[in-house]
C-alpha cells in the first residue's frame, strides 16, 4: 500500500510540474516580447565528449559540482551561496554575448567521472549579457527545468553587488521549495514558493554560457567577466567541502578551454571562475 501511494503520489507531482512548466513557459514566452532573448540557463549539462582526467568539461557550464555517489548516497534537500555580480564586456566586436552565474539542485554530474546525470534542475541566479553593440545588461533569475527562466523585474543587480541566494525544501521530499535571492548591496530580495519533484542528486555552484531558445546558435557566446568569486556554500545546512576532483571547466566547440574554476579557497567553501582563461587563482576566504 505505500509503494502504491508513493506511485502516485510522484505521478502526481509530475502532472503538477508538467502544468507549472506549461504555465512557466507561457509567461516566459509572452515577456520575451519586450526582451532580446529567451534563455535557458541550465537546460541540459552538455559535457565534452572527452574528458581530461581529475576534471571534467562542458560545452555550457563551469565551477564545482558535487553527486550523491561521490558524496556517499547524500541527496541534495537545500543549498546555497554567495557571488559578486560580475562586470561584463564584450569579447568579440559585434557578438551578442550571454552569461550566468548560479546555484542549483540537480542538472549535473552524479559521480566525479561523470558517467551519469541528474535529470531535473531548480536552480537561481544572476544574467550578465552584453549585446552586439556592446552594452552591457544584467538581471536576476530564477528556473525551473524544464521551463525557461523567469526574470525577477522586482531585483534590480549591477555589476559589483554582492548576492545571496538559496534553494531549500522546507520539510525534505516534500518536492516543495524556497527560492530565494538577496541583493546584499542593495539590501533588497526576492523570494518564492513552488513545487518541483527533484531528484536531488547534484548541488551545483556555476558560471554559464546560457542556451538560446528559439534560434539555431546553441550556447550564447561568452563574454569577458571579472571574477564573480563564489563563497558561503552550504548544502543542507552545512557548510559545503569542495574538491578539485569536483571542477567543471568549460570548452568552445573546438575543445578549447575558455573558463575555468579555481582550487577552492582556503576553508573549501567557495572558489574563483575566470573567463577566457586555462588557470584561475583561488581567492582568499
Amino acid at each position: 500500500m505505500h509503494l502504491h501511494n508513493s506511485v502516485r503520489s510522484k505521478r502526481l507531482a509530475a502532472r503538477v510540474l508538467g502544468l507549472f512548466a506549461a504555465c512557466l513557459i507561457a509567461s516566459s514566452i509572452g515577456a520575451a516580447s519586450a526582451s532580446a532573448r529567451l534563455t535557458a540557463h541550465g537546460q541540459l549539462l552538455s559535457l565534452a565528449p572527452h574528458l581530461r582526467a581529475n576534471t571534467n568539461q562542458s560545452n555550457n557550464w563551469f565551477g564545482y559540482n558535487q553527486g550523491t555517489l561521490e558524496q556517499n548516497g547524500t541527496l541534495f534537500h537545500s543549498i546555497t551561496g554567495d557571488w559578486t555580480v560580475p562586470t561584463a564586456t564584450q569579447h568579440t566586436s559585434g557578438q551578442d554575448e550571454a552569461s550566468s552565474d548560479w546555484i542549483g539542485i540537480g542538472g549535473g554530474c552524479i559521480d566525479t567521472g561523470c558517467l551519469a546525470t541528474d535529470p531535473t534542475l531548480i536552480q537561481t541566479g544572476t544574467e550578465q549579457d552584453v549585446g552586439a553593440n556592446g552594452k552591457p545588461s544584467y538581471s536576476a533569475w530564477y528556473e525551473l527545468v524544464p521551463a525557461p527562466s523567469l526574470t525577477i523585474p522586482s531585483l534590480a543587480v549591477s555589476p559589483g553587488d554582492h548576492m545571496h541566494a538559496s534553494l531549500a525544501e522546507a520539510v525534505p521530499n516534500s518536492e516543495v521549495w524556497t527560492i530565494t535571492i538577496q541583493d546584499v548591496t542593495r539590501n533588497e530580495s526576492f523570494s518564492t514558493t513552488v513545487p518541483y519533484p527533484s531528484t536531488h542528486a547534484t548541488a551545483e555552484w556555476i558560471e554559464e554560457t546560457p542556451l538560446e531558445i528559439g534560434t539555431s546558435a546553441g550556447f550564447a557566446a561568452l563574454p569577458n567577466l571579472t571574477n564573480p568569486g563564489f563563497d558561503l556554500g552550504t548544502t543542507n545546512g552545512a557548510p559545503v567541502k569542495l574538491s578539485s576532483s569536483e571542477q567543471i571547466q568549460l570548452i568552445d566547440s573546438g575543445g578549447k578551454v575558455i573558463g575555468s574554476p579555481s582550487a577552492p579557497d582556503s576553508d573549501v567553501d567557495g572558489f574563483g571562475a575566470c573567463t577566457w582563461a586555462t588557470m584561475c587563482t583561488a581567492p582568499g576566504s
